[in-house]
């Protein structure tokens, strides 16, 4: 391989992050490269450059012979609103995360009966923000005296994959391929639980929506009133805190291993069908050092020195510690697809996959353990468990599309793309609101001859609208609309 093309492909893998998008199909998106996502997502059975790294390996070894550079960058515009329905009165929150920029790297070479090479995409996530001034930033509706501004309540989730390949024509009509993923995940989160999602979490007898459990919450439960304890009257609010607002990593930061295998059977001059296979993937849990937990409540300052006053204030207690997402995976893919040629100007091509969340998303589990400094008092070294009730259904995705060739150098791409929302109502949470359905996108391409070519496609998922429908009056009903507008444009050149 030339010397040069290895530093070039260096210097653009230290570039690429696992980039924070919001989910299209679950946390996935609907498709990997713009010739693919103008026709709905369909990849798995025609060539479709560098991005079968990430769709079906095995197309790899029906490119032409020699060198093909792929360099790529997507922009995923989500537009997420979260809703708050009272009675007789309705509070909405704009999500300010609306612009997502993916870059992605392909170069592959076809020589005899062999393909490989390397690509590095971002695999999918999810990602929303709600200001200081929305209805999420203060749980109490402003009864906490203590608290001055509003919070930020924020997530970001980021997978991104390092991919080796290698892709072989076994016969004239068989191709088998498959890839070794280096894969990455971080995630950033601000999130504030109101004091009825707290009571669900902590109380035995409730724990509908999840669970918590730990020295951290005994020893707040023996001071927190509605539990029997003393001295602490109400919780405003819980907050969550570790994020580094950075656009190339997660503050919580975990990496591991996957790998898809691929087949490609050419039933036909005009028919060819495909497979593929993606493992789930092997992560560690995701970790940061720098994590904080802040607890508003209205307290009896000095059950502290252990002389209680009976006189109440407003305070907030924070504490600094760490925190480690356990058990964050990535699910396995499995689907088939064909591509077929009613006339050779057009090209037809359809998939369907499963993609089995209900594997890795059944709950969300965090563990956060305090610090053992001075600042953190009587609660140093406690820790607690809390987790957020997820189980999540398996998709099935249908991706479907045609490519027509108006004049030699040009080609129109048109598609579609479906897969039912995974998450079930009662378990939806505003900030990660994965549950668009349907997208319609178009796209293009044109060569420009001596091997430069480009290719682009914009993709719209449809407004998809979804309510959680609380628990009476202490946790009223949400509901999360969620639409998109993105694109992907590509330069590739052969050689």
């Amino acid at each position: 391989m030339n010397s040069r093309l290895v530093c070039l492909c260096t210097a653009v893998l230290l570039l690429v992050p696992a980039s924070s998008v919001l989910a299209t199909n679950g946390m996935n998106l609907e498709g990997y490269g713009p010739i693919a996502t103008g026709m709905g997502g369909a990849s798995f059975a025609f060539d479709n450059g560098s991005a079968a790294v990430m769709n079906n390996p095995a197309t790899l070894s029906l490119m032409p012979a020699g060198f093909r550079l792929d360099l790529a960058v997507g922009m995923l515009g989500p537009d997420v609103t979260a809703t708050l329905e009272m009675p007789g009165m309705q509070m909405t929150a704009n999500s300010s995360a609306d612009a997502f920029f993916m870059p992605a790297l392909g170069l592959v070479r076809k020589q005899g009966n062999m393909a490989y090479g390397l690509g590095v995409f971002g695999q999918g996530g999810m990602g929303t923000e709600y200001s200081k001034t929305s209805w999420l930033a203060d749980p109490s509706q402003g009864s906490n005296t203590a608290l001055t501004e509003g919070l930020v309540n924020r997530s970001e989730v980021s997978v991104g994959r390092a991919i080796g390949t290698f892709a072989y024509q076994a016969s004239p009509q068989f191709h088998i391929g498959a890839t070794v993923d280096f894969v990455w995940a971080g995630m950033d989160l601000q999130m504030a639980m109101s004091e009825p999602q707290f009571q669900d979490l902590a109380n035995p007898q409730a724990q509908t929506i999840g669970e918590a459990s730990g020295t951290l919450v005994s020893a707040f439960g023996q001071m927190y009133e509605p539990f029997g304890g003393t001295g602490i009257s109400r919780l405003y609010h819980a907050y969550f805190d570790f994020s580094n607002d950075n656009d190339f990593t997660g503050e919580a930061m975990g990496i591991g291993l996957a790998g898809k295998i691929g087949v490609v059977y050419e039933a036909t001059p005009d028919v060819t069908l495909g497979a593929v296979y993606q493992s789930q993937t092997a992560l560690g849990d995701l970790e940061s050092d720098n994590a904080a937990l802040a607890m508003a409540v209205n307290v009896d300052p000095g059950i502290f020195q252990g002389a209680p006053t009976g006189n109440y204030s407003d305070m907030n207690i924070p504490l600094t510690g760490k925190i480690v997402i356990k058990d964050f995976e990535w699910p396995s893919i499995f689907g088939a697809g064909f591509a077929y040629l009613p006339m050779p100007d057009l090209m037809l091509a359809a998939d369907v996959k499963q993609i089995m969340w209900s594997q890795v998303m059944e709950d969300f589990t965090m563990n956060f353990v305090v610090d053992n400094t001075a600042q953190n008092g009587g609660f140093a070294n406690l820790e607690m468990d809390a987790t957020l009730f997820q189980n999540w259904e398996d998709q099935t995705v249908v991706a479907a599309g045609a490519a027509y060739k108006p004049t030699s150098p040009l080609t129109l791409r048109a598609g579609f793309n479906y897969g039912k929302n995974p998450v079930p109502d009662e378990f939806l949470n505003a900030l990660f609101p994965a549950i668009v359905e349907s997208h319609a996108t178009v796209g293009a391409g044109y060569d420009f001859g001596q091997g430069s070519q480009v290719n682009a496609s914009v993709q719209m998922a449809l407004d998809k609208d979804a309510t959680n429908p609380g628990n009476g009056s202490t946790m009223p009903p949400v509901t999360s609309g969620h639409s998109q507008l993105s694109w992907m444009l590509m330069y590739s050149h052969s050689f």
